[in-house]
């Protein structure tokens, strides 16, 4: 049995694997398959979370969680080379990710409308591993994840040699869908560079 090939899609706070699911389904390379794992955390509106405010959940901070749902995805993410990506706190999860024992089997990551959460790591960890690409993309007028934010991010990546397709829109926080066969085309290429 051959070990297959994933793309692997991490929601937004609030969202669900099952509300991310139709987005990557239309994302993946041909022969790959897609995994949409769920927050580790139940968020007190709706949805799940990668990480939520400490007065939610007890005494665990922010930064305890993400580790938390790191380790989670880096036991749980099943064999084979991934092209791991995420909408909002599911991309700062991530390009966190990096700094795991499932790095190497990365090929590729896919950033839509977030940000770094651990900027110091993620700049130490680019020095150390090979440069492989980007997918990014981020709304000029995101009102939940500054422009800025974004494209601070990107120039993480860009400043440590890593291919960065940048696909900005004038839109908010979502994926615009005006530019999917831009990614669809990204994605492909990173599943067949590696």
């Amino acid at each position: 049995m051959s070990i297959m090939n994933r793309l692997v899609m991490l929601h937004g706070m609030t969202g669900t694997s099952a509300k991310m699911r139709p987005l990557a389904e239309s994302l993946v390379p041909h022969d790959w398959d897609v995994v949409c794992p769920e927050g580790t955390y139940v968020h007190p509106r709706t949805g799940r979370a990668w990480w939520v405010r400490e007065e939610v959940i007890g005494t665990a901070t922010p930064a305890d969680q993400i580790l938390v749902s790191m380790k989670s995805l880096e036991q749980n993410l099943p064999d084979g080379k991934l092209i791991l990506g995420g909408f909002s706190q599911g991309g700062a999860i991530a390009s966190a990710m990096l700094e795991t024992s499932i790095e190497e089997r990365i090929v590729g990551l896919v950033l839509l409308a977030t940000m770094t959460v651990r900027e110091e790591q993620l700049r130490k960890i680019l020095r150390s591993i090979r440069p492989r690409s980007v997918v990014w993309m981020h709304g000029e007028r995101d009102h939940i994840v500054n422009i800025d934010d974004g494209l601070n991010l990107a120039s993480i990546f860009e400043d440590a040699g890593w291919n960065v397709i940048h696909l900005r829109h004038g839109k908010g926080h979502m994926v615009d869908l005006n530019q999917k066969d831009s990614l669809v085309d990204a994605i492909r290429i990173m599943s067949e560079g590696n």
